[in-house]
């Protein structure tokens, strides 16, 4: 593990801050699974454990993260108590195996959750919950490869939860054109800005991302 996010020495502590924030979030604030991925995302704090930002992977405890994740993200300012539980949910599990599989794979969480869902690593649970933390990696590891198969426009429109017509009616491109980039038929790279800047715009993401 020689090309990993941050020094191993946070690891730990960065699996138990980012276990405790899921299991925080769900199970004492009440929120959806996928909304609160969606917050961690958008909201920076993912990034700050990305790089091992110290105040958040051994400053701050999961219950404190979480807040701070969705008082960014929303209007509610909360000052219900820390609850961190003795008995470990699949939400402390998620956020444990992700602390560790984005440390080990350097792959943003925003990649890793475009990949594989967060619903989709709640259903690995029952099956590898008593595991070794490594055998999760592996198995993640086989589902970026696919995922990094896939056209960049069909990830971003997959993640964005939009089907090709619903995207062609978005941004008024053609469906038949986003068939075309999506099997390889035709270079999105080579397209008009004009179309790419449609595209974007209705994916909710960067003119380069969708060259990338």
């Amino acid at each position: 593990m020689t090309n990993c996010s941050y020094d191993e020495l946070y690891l730990p502590l960065a699996q138990r801050v980012m276990g405790d924030m899921y299991d925080y979030a769900v199970n004492t604030l009440s929120m959806d699974l996928k909304e609160y991925q969606h917050f961690f995302i958008v909201s920076g704090m993912a990034r700050q454990f990305e790089i091992g930002n110290p105040t958040y992977v051994a400053g701050k405890n999961g219950c404190e993260v979480a807040r701070e994740v969705v008082e960014e993200c929303t209007d509610l300012q909360l000052d219900t108590e820390d609850v961190m539980y003795v008995e470990k949910s699949a939400e402390y599990w998620i956020g444990w195996s992700l602390a560790f599989y984005q440390w080990k794979s350097c792959h943003s969480y925003k990649k890793i959750n475009m990949a594989i869902p967060i619903e989709e690593i709640y259903g690995m649970y029952d099956t590898l919950h008593e595991a070794d933390v490594s055998l999760f990696a592996d198995i993640m590891d086989e589902k970026i490869s696919n995922f990094e198969k896939t056209p960049m426009l069909r990830r971003l429109r997959t993640y964005a939860g939009l089907s090709q017509k619903m995207l062609a009616d978005r941004s008024g491109v053609a469906l038949r054109q986003i068939q075309l980039f999506e099997q390889g038929q035709r270079d999105i790279r080579k397209t008009r800005g004009q179309t790419l800047l449609q595209l974007s715009r209705a994916l909710g993401c960067s003119m380069e991302e969708l060259v990338n």
